[in-house]
């Protein structure tokens, strides 16, 4: 009986820790986070320079999705079937660069222009992989958002990397991907985002 009510908790557990740490989670908080930052102490202004890159980055995006799943054309939110996922990856590309293109001409701050130009080829990648292999965009946005975090902030965020690890498993532990696409997203994100947020911002 246990070991059942363990599994009840541990598949409970990996479903909040899939919603809460989704891409679209963190394609809306980032932003945010990153112009505050580059703008402070004028939180205001941020904050209205992240709300736009929320917009075109994340509430765009997975409204698209959002609507692929009311229509029926897509199974769930989290696109589980791998050949569902080429059109909504280019509608998300086409709002991010949109939005990318907006934040140019109207002069925003230099670390959120890196930041959503490294979105666009984090997406770009997990497009390009998902074409014939269902690669973690979950682990690869996760592991991208940490390093931000961590290059932004410093040592301090350091102990968010246990997101990494408690991201992937939830994915694995949901039978949503496998361990190897788990480690491969991880691996993506970082790899193609960081040198460019880092070499931009």
């Amino acid at each position: 009986m246990s070991t059942v009510v363990d599994r009840a908790t541990s598949h409970r557990l990996a479903r909040i820790t899939t919603e809460v740490f989704a891409p679209a989670v963190f394609a809306a908080v980032l932003p945010m986070v990153v112009a505050v930052h580059a703008t402070a102490p004028a939180v205001v202004v941020g904050l209205g320079w992240g709300a736009l890159a929320v917009l075109f980055c994340s509430a765009v995006p997975y409204g698209i999705i959002w609507l692929g799943v009311r229509r029926g054309q897509l199974t769930d939110h989290h696109i589980g079937v791998r050949t569902q996922r080429r059109r909504p990856l280019l509608h998300g590309m086409a709002s991010v660069l949109a939005g990318l293109t907006l934040l140019v001409l109207l002069g925003a701050p230099r670390p959120l222009v890196a930041l959503v130009v490294a979105m666009f080829a984090i997406v770009a990648g997990v497009a390009a992989v998902n074409q014939v292999w269902k690669l973690s965009a979950h682990a690869a946005v996760c592991a991208a958002s940490v390093a931000a975090l961590i290059y932004v902030f410093g040592p301090a965020a350091a102990p968010l990397l246990a997101l990494i690890g408690l991201v992937g498993w939830s994915r694995v532990r949901l039978a949503a991907h496998s361990l190897g696409q788990v480690v491969a997203g991880t691996v993506l994100g970082p790899l193609v985002g960081a040198p460019i947020f880092v070499l931009l911002g």
